[in-house]
């Protein structure tokens, strides 16, 4: 039980714990009476009340009320995310209320869920369910074990076969911008024709689709989220020109994903999705020996806070180097022009 301190003013002071806010740091309600004991009654009072009404909560209730006291601080694609898990992945627990879901109780639901999805599904749906519990109570312990990520190992098709697959057709910008300059789809149809400035791209705005809505979220310029690639000569071209504010890829990221599939069944390929282009994007840049700094910074995959001190200091020209040797690559696969350098590795002379 929370104890009351006596306060300057000479009253009484308790406080009672209410958990933890967004950053960790625990939070307090204040109770102040004229007596010790009647300021310890209050907040006595007051936590026993939330106890119950917080165990008394259903787990569906509980995670509705988390995702939206979320709703404005992450992501459209995280919430669509979280819904996504509320509609699909809750129905053998919806009903429970938090004070009947004990370890075993979690634990069964995961076991359930393991047998039909993957350990990344499984760790996804958890990771909600047990965020909403902690929400509403703090104190409540749930000791589960989540399925362990099997590796999967798949065929991609090369970097020259995919370019086979969609030269020529409607899906060729969208495609090379995922596979040369490591774009997520997004990031592709966030872009405008003013991103386009002196040969540079700046990768600086997403587009994403919620419940059918697109969404476009400007990025603030750090070191994850905003960067500036070097075009080629062939891509620049393939961009040609259009008003500022248009953009590039005018289409639906379900036209893209069907038209890239589409392309690639009729060039008899294995099955891939858009998003492997940028898997294919970084295996190309391990075999050109680019370093991982800047393969990082390229890719915008990177969230070391170290990594990023380092990024702030590296030389435009080191990054150009880097640009001109991915560039070479895939101007060779276009046929466009020979570099002889192609199969040499990255070494300090070319930085």
């Amino acid at each position: 039980m929370a104890t009351a301190k006596k306060t300057p003013s000479g009253k009484w002071r308790c406080l009672a714990y209410i958990g933890k806010d967004e950053n960790g740091k625990r939070q307090y309600k204040s109770f102040t009476a004229a007596s010790k004991k009647e300021a310890e009654f209050q907040a006595t009072l007051f936590l026993t009340n939330k106890r119950y009404e917080e165990n008394s909560m259903t787990i569906s209730k509980a995670v509705a009320e988390y995702i939206a006291s979320k709703e404005n601080v992450l992501s459209p694609s995280t919430i669509e995310g979280y819904r996504n898990v509320e509609r699909n992945r809750l129905s053998e627990i919806a009903d429970i209320e938090i004070a009947d879901f004990d370890t075993i109780t979690a634990q069964k639901y995961i076991n359930e869920m393991a047998r039909r999805l993957s350990a990344k599904s499984v760790a996804n749906a958890w990771g909600l369910v047990a965020a909403a519990v902690k929400q509403q109570a703090p104190e409540k312990v749930l000791t589960v074990t989540l399925p362990s990520k099997k590796k999967r190992v798949r065929e991609l098709p090369t970097a020259a076969e995919v370019i086979a697959a969609i030269k020529g057709t409607d899906i060729e910008l969208p495609a090379l911008l995922a596979m040369w300059l490591s774009l997520r789809m997004s990031e592709v149809r966030g872009l405008k024709y003013k991103d386009v400035r002196d040969g540079v791209l700046t990768v600086r705005r997403t587009i994403l689709t919620v419940d059918g809505e697109h969404i476009i979220r400007e990025q603030n310029k750090t070191y994850e989220s905003t960067r500036r690639l070097t075009l080629s000569p062939y891509l620049e071209e393939l961009i040609g020109t259009g008003a500022p504010d248009d953009f590039i890829i005018p289409m639906t990221g379900e036209t893209i994903y069907k038209h890239f599939v589409r392309a690639i069944e009729a060039a008899g390929l294995p099955h891939m999705r858009f998003h492997d282009l940028r898997h294919l994007s970084a295996s190309v840049l391990v075999s050109l020996g680019i370093p991982n700094l800047y393969s990082r910074e390229r890719g915008g995959w990177s969230t070391d806070s170290i990594l990023e001190s380092v990024y702030q200091h590296t030389f435009s020209a080191d990054r150009a180097a880097v640009d001109t040797k991915v560039n070479d690559y895939f101007e060779g696969l276009l046929s466009l022009k020979t570099n002889s350098n192609l199969n040499k590795g990255f070494n300090d002379n070319d930085m």
